[in-house]
C-alpha cells in the first residue's frame, strides 16, 4: 500500500465493519479499506478491546473475501500472539496491512522501547510485504504531560523498528505539521472527525493517510435509529 501522496491529497480509507459495509465502500470507488477494531467489536456485541482474537480474525477474513480492493486491519495490541503467529494469522485473512496499538485500556501506554522491539520482530516476521501502521496513543491516554513530545519520541522509535506509517490518534490538527516536519518522509495517519478539517486540509497539515476509527459505523447507526423510529411509528 503506497503512500507517496501529493500534499493535500491523502489516501482516504473508510472503515468497514462487515462484508456488506465493505462492499458499499468499494462500490463508492474507494481504492482500499481499513477495518477498525472498535467498529468490529460493536458489530459483534463486544466492548472495544474485548473482541476475542478468533472472532476478530474471522471478521477481517470475511471483509477481505467480500471485496477486490486491498484491506488493512486494526488488530489492537496483537492479542498476546508472538510476532510470528500474528503475522501468520494476518496472512491467513488476506489482509495487506495491520494497525498495531502501543497502549491498552487497562495498563495505559506501553514502554516505547519494548514496544519498538516488538514491532521490529513483527517486521522481521512479515518481511516488506505487510504494511505496518504503528498507532501512537500519547494523545489518547490520560496523564501524558507533553503528548506531542511523547508522540514524536514514540514515532521515531517505531520508524526505526520498521513501521511504514505512524498514527498519532487524536492528535490535534495544529500538531500535525510539527510532527510531520520532525519525522521527515515517514507517512502520518490522521483520524477524520465529523467536525474536523477536510481531508484536503488534513493532507496540507501533513497527513498522508486518513482513517475513521468506528466513526462511520456510529453515523450509520444514527441513520438506522431514524429508520427504526419511522418503522415503529408506522407499526403503531
Amino acid at each position: 500500500m503506497h503512500l507517496d501522496r501529493a500534499a493535500g491529497d491523502p489516501l482516504v480509507l473508510p472503515g468497514p465493519w462487515d462484508a456488506a459495509s465493505a462492499r458499499t465502500f468499494e462500490a463508492a470507488g474507494f481504492p482500499a479499506l481499513a477495518i477498525p477494531s472498535a467498529a468490529v467489536a460493536a458489530s459483534l456485541g463486544h466492548e472495544d478491546g474485548a473482541t476475542p482474537a478468533d472472532e476478530m480474525f474471522a471478521a477481517v477474513a470475511r471483509v477481505v473475501r467480500a471485496v477486490s480492493v486491498p484491506v488493512t486491519a486494526d488488530l489492537e495490541g496483537g492479542y498476546g500472539l508472538s510476532p510470528a503467529e500474528l503475522v501468520e494469522r494476518v496472512r491467513e485473512t488476506g489482509a495487506v496491512g495491520v494497525n498495531l496499538e502501543d497502549s491498552d485500556a487497562t495498563n495505559g501506554l506501553k514502554d516505547p522501547e519494548a514496544h519498538a522491539e516488538w514491532l521490529a520482530e513483527v517486521r522481521a516476521a512479515a518481511g516488506p510485504g505487510l504494511f505496518l501502521n504503528a498507532r501512537v496513543d500519547a494523545y489518547l491516554r490520560e496523564g501524558v504531560a507533553d503528548p506531542a513530545g511523547e508522540a514524536l519520541v514514540r514515532a521515531r522509535l517505531y520508524a526505526v523498528a520498521g513501521a511504514d506509517c505512524v498514527y498519532p490518534i487524536k492528535a490535534p490538527p495544529a500538531d500535525l505539521p510539527g510532527l510531520r516536519a520532525a519525522l521527515g518522509d515517514l507517512p502520518v495517519n490522521a483520524l477524520a472527525l465529523p467536525d474536523g478539517p477536510s481531508f484536503a486540509e488534513l493532507g496540507r497539515l501533513g497527513a498522508t493517510r486518513v482513517t475513521f476509527g468506528p466513526g462511520l459505523l456510529f453515523r450509520s447507526l444514527r441513520g438506522l435509529a431514524d429508520l427504526a423510529a419511522e418503522v415503529r411509528a408506522q407499526a403503531q
